[in-house]
């Protein structure tokens, strides 16, 4: 080789190859595949049709609740995507549902701290570009504190303002639901039926119950999973275009992977909830909170979390916004550094929001039990 030949292939090796990993780390963050249809489960919850099926009913059932007023769908309800279009949660001592719940009067229980996430998926949590995920390791609510869906239906039964309300301390609560269902013969043949190997009502099998039932909601078949899965008609030209533009705008650096979430804490800095009374500074006090999942958006408004934008527009707007590294929250100034890789431009937004449509999907069940074996209102005190 000569000399010049050589030195052109030094430069060459330079340009091209001092960049592959960067290149290489950016081309995979583009690529995505379909979510899967098959759930990975933990290896000792394994879904059964009467598991889900008491999973569901308990899910409905406010007898889970210290004052029986409030259930996990009060929050999560299939009318609003298994979300609920209200910025703060309303729990303990609360009445009506979506944006139409407030408080009882002469009210002592705070508000829930943050949005409502959608149970949509939520068996993917964790879930990486190539698909990859552990049931017993998935990621939960807005500051990961939870790592499985079992360990996830737990918390609001404890928390005050969720369900627990102020009759019953955290550590009698548990108890005290467990003894409720034990005096309820439908559901000891129910437990019986979804825990043939050990049919005892307690808290655990309260929980793999509940993770079953939401395990099961789940929504893989959208227009974009059919789109990357090789129907290139499911998608119109600007859905297209949308897709090409989110990843121009670098979107796709934490909303990745088949379920559009790096699952990891970043600091936004999203103005603060009023009504909360104070500031939320997220995870480890960083103000980070993880990024949410871009599927059925259409459902699960308002957005961030503390539901402070109520349109996609606002978020992309908000996004445009902080691309300059300036923080909206008084309280932050130090934004997570993804952020200056922001290109957001506002003639994009329209087409990237026509394809946030293509990740919508209606395939899941929506159906509301008639009643529950405890014959407490449907859903908690939502009429």
């Amino acid at each position: 080789m000569t000399f010049t030949k050589l030195y052109y292939f030094i430069i060459l090796f330079v340009l091209v190859g001092c960049n592959t990993p960067q290149e290489k780390k950016q081309e995979e963050l583009s690529e995505y595949i379909p979510l899967p249809a098959k759930v990975i489960e933990p290896s000792n919850n394994p879904s059964t049709p009467d598991k889900i099926k008491l999973g569901k009913l308990l899910f409905y059932d406010p007898i889970l609740s210290g004052n029986k007023d409030v259930a996990c769908a009060t929050c999560h309800h299939p009318d609003y995507g298994y979300a609920e279009n209200l910025d703060l949660s309303i729990g303990v001592n609360g009445f009506g549902i979506g944006s139409s719940r407030r408080f009882k009067s002469n009210n002592q229980i705070p508000i829930v701290k943050r949005n409502a996430h959608t149970v949509l998926n939520s068996a993917y949590n964790g879930m990486d570009v190539k698909g990859n995920y552990h049931p017993d390791k998935a990621p939960m609510f807005w500051d990961n504190r939870a790592h499985s869906l079992e360990e996830q239906a737990l918390k609001p039964i404890l928390s005050l303002e969720e369900m627990r309300g102020d009759q019953i301390s955290e550590n009698h609560i548990l108890d005290t639901i467990v003894n409720r269902l034990h005096k309820i013969k439908a559901y000891q043949n129910l437990f019986a039926l979804a825990f043939p190997e050990n049919s005892k009502i307690d808290s655990t099998n309260i929980l793999k119950a509940i993770a079953s039932f939401e395990r099961s909601l789940t929504t893989p078949n959208s227009r974009f999973d059919k789109f990357i899965a090789g129907d290139k008609k499911a998608l119109s030209e600007v859905e297209k275009q949308g897709f090409e533009l989110f990843k121009k705008a670098k979107c796709n650096l934490c909303h990745s992977g088949p379920m559009f979430s790096d699952f990891k804490i970043h600091a936004l800095g999203v103005i603060d909830n009023e009504k909360l009374g104070f500031s939320d500074d997220g995870f480890d006090k960083t103000y980070g909170f993880r990024t949410p999942t871009l599927r059925n958006l259409r459902h699960t408004a308002p957005y961030m979390h503390n539901g402070k934008l109520t349109t996609l527009k606002k978020v992309l707007e908000f996004y445009e916004d902080i691309s300059n590294g300036k923080s909206q929250n008084p309280n932050i100034t130090q934004l997570d550094p993804l952020v200056n890789k922001i290109e957001l431009k506002g003639k994009d937004m329209s087409p990237i929001i026509s394809f946030f449509n293509s990740l919508n999907s209606e395939d899941y069940d929506k159906t509301i039990p008639q009643e529950v074996p405890s014959k407490l209102p449907v859903g908690g005190n939502i009429h």
